[in-house]
């Protein structure tokens, strides 16, 4: 009984033994197709005859990635500062404590295109960068002086709110410079804001905040005037220069500031003449055969003041053989003696007419009814119509073709 016994037990453990026999032979089995087949993969289909495989590209590549078919991610290595300051022209960008700089990555990119975007595609900053500001740097020769300011109207509490930002390149009479601003709304000259002196300063910077009151219905016929003063040591205001900015040619709004900056002007010290002056620029394109007249201001008008004076306007003929070929006219400016218009016209003349060709340039004042009175007149044109003054105005801007050419000339009531 107990060799029967012995036997059973026997056969069991043999069984149990040729099992684990089995098993293990599989597994070896299982181990050696499963490795056979990831180097198959690795490799790839056979390429055909006289064909180069990329063996560069095949070994670089992990199998994990190869049977996923995804892309390998790869850790950029450590650039320091020293080699990275040589990349974009000594520029100075990544600090001690940045551990590491990661460009971003597409996401098709190779381990070649990584490595290769990563030293030759880095930004160039220069590309970003804002054009300069060379309204500090660049004036024009004969310069007096350059003033910054901005300019915005609130429509609903009808004020009109003027910064005053800086000035440069003032040129005072002495060493030293006290500068002073004054801010007119013409046609009042009597009323004006004052910004605070700034002592001894050519370049001053003024950061101030005026405000005038002011309905929207007459805005566009007033005009900003900014003077600029040195104040000496008996405190007597020295007039440095000028700024005028008529407001009819701006867009103004509550939204946005209109920030500008304009060159100072010298006041002219002659005297008006008896029936006053009117300031305009001439330009002749001989190529386009076009003539321009830029209406700026007058002075010195002499309204007739029974009359209800309404404003001043100037009224521009092109003449040929004295008959009048086109006529046009700017908008009246109301109730000032030195009115400001600042108004382009274009005309077309060919260079072959230009010695029987002149303008007329008229001054009325408009009254009620739709009145109007000659102030005075200028005829400038060739010496087959004008002599002197406007005779030099039109040879000059003959002599300069596509510049403008600024004169002021005295009026007269002469036909």
């Amino acid at each position: 009984m107990s060799e029967q016994a012995a036997a059973v037990a026997g056969g069991v453990v043999g069984g149990i033994l040729l099992l684990l026999l089995i098993g293990i032979a599989v597994y070896l089995c299982w181990k050696k197709a499963y490795h056979k087949a990831s180097y198959e993969e690795l490799g790839g289909p056979t390429p055909p005859v006289g064909q180069k495989t990329d063996a560069t590209q095949s070994s670089s590549i992990p199998p994990q990635m190869a049977r996923s078919g995804s892309v390998p991610f790869i850790v950029p290595t450590k650039f320091h500062r020293e080699t990275w300051a040589n990349m974009i022209n000594g520029e100075h960008i990544q600090e001690d404590s940045d551990p590491y700089v990661t460009p971003a990555y597409g996401p098709r990119s190779s381990f070649h295109s990584l490595a290769g975007s990563y030293l030759s595609g880095a930004i160039n900053p220069d590309l970003y960068r804002f054009p300069k500001d060379k309204s500090e740097t660049e004036f024009p020769e004969g310069n007096i002086g350059r003033l910054w300011f901005s300019v915005q109207y609130e429509q609903e509490s009808e004020k009109l709110l003027v910064s005053l930002i800086k000035a440069r390149k003032l040129q005072p009479p002495s060493s030293s410079c006290n500068p002073l601003v004054k801010i007119y709304l013409l046609p009042d000259e009597r009323r004006y804001l004052q910004s605070k002196i700034k002592r001894k300063n050519l370049n001053p910077q003024f950061d101030e905040h005026f405000v005038f009151q002011i309905s929207s219905n007459t805005l566009h016929q007033r005009t900003l005037k900014f003077c600029v003063y040195h104040v000496d040591k008996q405190k007597k205001h020295v007039l440095l220069g000028q700024v005028m900015f008529p407001l009819k040619n701006e867009t103004l709004s509550s939204d946005g500031k209109v920030a500008v900056w304009k060159d100072l002007e010298a006041d002219n010290q002659e005297l008006p003449s008896e029936h006053g002056d009117l300031q305009f620029s001439l330009s002749y394109n001989n190529y386009l055969g076009r003539l321009t007249v830029v209406v700026l201001r007058a002075r010195g008008l002499k309204f007739q003041k029974e009359k209800h004076v309404i404003g001043a306007f100037v009224k521009v003929s092109l003449m040929n053989h004295n008959q009048i070929v086109r006529t046009k006219r700017t908008s009246a400016v109301i109730g000032s003696s030195d009115p400001l218009f600042n108004e382009t016209f274009s005309f077309k003349a060919e260079q072959l007419d230009l010695d029987t060709t002149s303008l007329s340039l008229s001054v009325l004042q408009e009254a009620e009814g739709e009145e109007t009175y000659p102030l005075g007149r200028v005829v400038v044109g060739p010496y087959m119509y004008t002599r002197g003054k406007e005779l030099e105005h039109w040879n000059e801007m003959i002599s300069k073709p596509k510049e403008l050419v600024k004169k002021w000339h005295a009026l007269s009531l002469s036909s």
